[in-house]
């Protein structure tokens, strides 16, 4: 809120240069505020009385935005990639779908292993969970399970992250 749209009876005013003034009426810091041909903007609206600061309202404006731009760059979005597996693959195909699965653990993201089931492979569903305990046993050096093995329809799936 800005200028006339601040209704508070009484707010704790600080001045352009950062000093604090004390808690004055609105309308004092609003005539305040004119004659330092600046904006009165209502910094913190929960306080007790609320913190009103006189400023630029653009030059904020725009601080505020480049802060929030500067936050977006530092955070880090962590991608799921999928790794899909049959319950009767063979040892050096488990190989090689583990080394794919490094590569994305060590770009940082999460690693979702799918173990499919089809038709007949319904029936031995507790036998060959050992292949995503494989699965995990291969890449036990640079990544933890982070979710457990679940039966899911015709699929069992477990998560794999980055060891810290």
């Amino acid at each position: 809120m800005i200028n006339e749209q601040i209704r508070d009876k009484e707010v704790r005013l600080i001045g352009e240069d950062g000093e604090m003034i004390g808690i004055v009426s609105a309308k004092e810091a609003q005539k305040l505020a004119r004659e330092a041909e600046l904006d009165l903007v209502k910094i913190s609206p929960n306080a007790k009385p609320p913190v009103c600061k006189i400023i630029d309202y653009g030059k904020y404006k725009y601080e505020m935005a480049r802060k929030e731009k500067e936050a977006k760059k530092k955070q880090k979005v962590i991608e799921i990639k999928e790794v899909r597996l049959s319950p009767n693959i063979e040892e050096n195909d488990l190989k090689t779908k583990a080394n794919s699965a490094r590569k994305f653990i060590t770009k940082g993201d999460r690693v979702k292993v799918t173990l499919r089931f089809r038709g007949r492979e319904m029936a031995h569903i507790q036998s060959s969970k050992h292949v995503l305990d494989d699965f995990a046993q291969l890449l036990s050096d640079i990544a933890v399970i982070d979710k457990a093995p679940k039966l899911e329809g015709r699929n069992m799936t477990m998560f794999l992250t980055e060891k810290k």
